[in-house]
């Protein structure tokens, strides 16, 4: 009955974490120099205080891949193209201050009452939470095809994240350190802890460099250089099956690892677990942060804010998935730590392999659906 008590707890923890509130998302297209672009960009900044639940998506109209989703954009609204800025949130579209949605009758407005039309387009998708614009774009060739290889690419990426052997050793160290010290029936609650600190770490991580890149507007620029990353980083993981530990190994740096195992090593409390699953998400960054960011440009560039932290929970969710499972053995006796250990230890070179592997195809697709314009 307590296994079962700990599973739901868990359960229920990680449901928690990854219940993120739904944005409304307003997306914008404007260009650089444009005086209107530049007015309706000071009256969004000066409301924003008054709406936390408005997301803004700019979008410089002469950027690669901006048309081509303005162009479905239009589609799925049924308008048509006009000058800059053009605007899309809930049901309404704005074109040259013309205001689709809001009356039976496109309203055309300009100077205060555009302003008030945008203000009240925006209290209306607030009040009906309605879905990001993003999520009317269906049936387009370019637009399916991006969704169709987000997810893939997303698991891709959690696996090449997951087969991590810095986090099985740490998380060996630890349950190995509470069988020592007699704790065994603490050794089931204290993995599972360390397990929520990872994921919780790591979910908060990605929703602020997820909101950084979005915010910033260069996610194509952003994909492009983190896509050719994962290639290079992929190709020297690879480098590690035949030559390991030549040149420099992408894991803890070996100066961080006596601090690493003696933090750990002194843990016999389920508070100390999480903590030490919060310090090691720190340590385990030059491992891990490769196929994680990529991930996440891709997401900035693919989805709205809403279904990216869905995605990013998913991804959490794989990349924590052999730790549980490593517990799980251990405590109802399928293995032991020592066996965890040096299985991890014969099969360090492959680990690398196939992680290098699953990152150079993660980069390289990427590097392709750009260039296509799928992305």
């Amino acid at each position: 009955m307590r296994k079962v008590r700990a599973a739901l707890v868990l359960a229920g923890m990680l449901l928690f974490v990854t219940a993120a509130v739904q944005a409304t998302t307003l997306v914008l297209f404007r260009e650089t120099g444009c005086s209107h672009c530049g007015r309706m960009d000071a009256f969004l900044e000066s409301i924003l205080p008054n709406y936390p639940e408005l997301e803004v998506l700019r979008y410089e109209i002469r950027e690669p891949g901006a048309f081509s989703l303005l162009s479905r954009l239009l589609a799925s609204y049924g308008v048509e193209e006009g000058a800059v800025p053009m605007l899309f949130i809930g049901d309404v579209a704005g074109v040259e201050g013309i205001y689709y949605g809001l009356d039976a009758e496109p309203r055309a407005t300009a100077g205060r009452a555009e302003e008030m039309a945008l203000e009240e387009a925006i209290q209306k998708a607030i009040a009906a939470d309605a879905p990001s614009p993003l999520d009317r774009i269906e049936d387009v060739e370019g637009a399916s095809l991006a969704e169709r290889l987000t997810i893939p690419a997303v698991v891709l990426a959690a696996l090449a994240d997951s087969v991590n052997p810095c986090t099985f050793a740490v998380l060996v160290l630890l349950l190995g350190t509470l069988l020592v010290a007699g704790r065994k029936g603490k050794m089931l609650y204290a993995g599972l802890a360390f397990i929520l600190a990872i994921y919780v770490s790591y979910f908060l991580m990605g929703i602020g460099i997820f909101t950084v890149i979005q915010a910033a507007g260069i996610q194509r620029i952003f994909i492009m250089v983190v896509s050719s990353l994962a290639i290079l980083v992929g190709l020297w993981n690879m480098k590690d099956y035949f030559a390991y530990g030549k040149w420099f190994t992408i894991e803890v740096p070996a100066r961080w690892r006596p601090t690493v195992k003696r933090i750990t090593s002194s843990v016999i409390t389920i508070p100390g677990a999480f903590a030490v699953g919060v310090l090691d998400s720190i340590f385990l960054l030059p491992c891990s942060s490769g196929p994680y960011i990529a991930i996440l440009a891709l997401l900035s560039e693919t989805t709205s804010r809403g279904t990216g932290l869905l995605y990013l929970a998913f991804y959490n969710f794989i990349f924590v998935l052999p730790l549980l499972i490593i517990t799980l053995a251990v405590h109802f006796g399928y293995t032991t730590t020592a066996r965890a250990e040096r299985w991890r230890s014969e099969r360090l070179k492959v680990l690398h392999l196939i992680s290098g592997v699953l990152m150079f195809l993660m980069g390289v697709g990427m590097i392709i659906a750009v260039q296509l314009g799928y992305m």
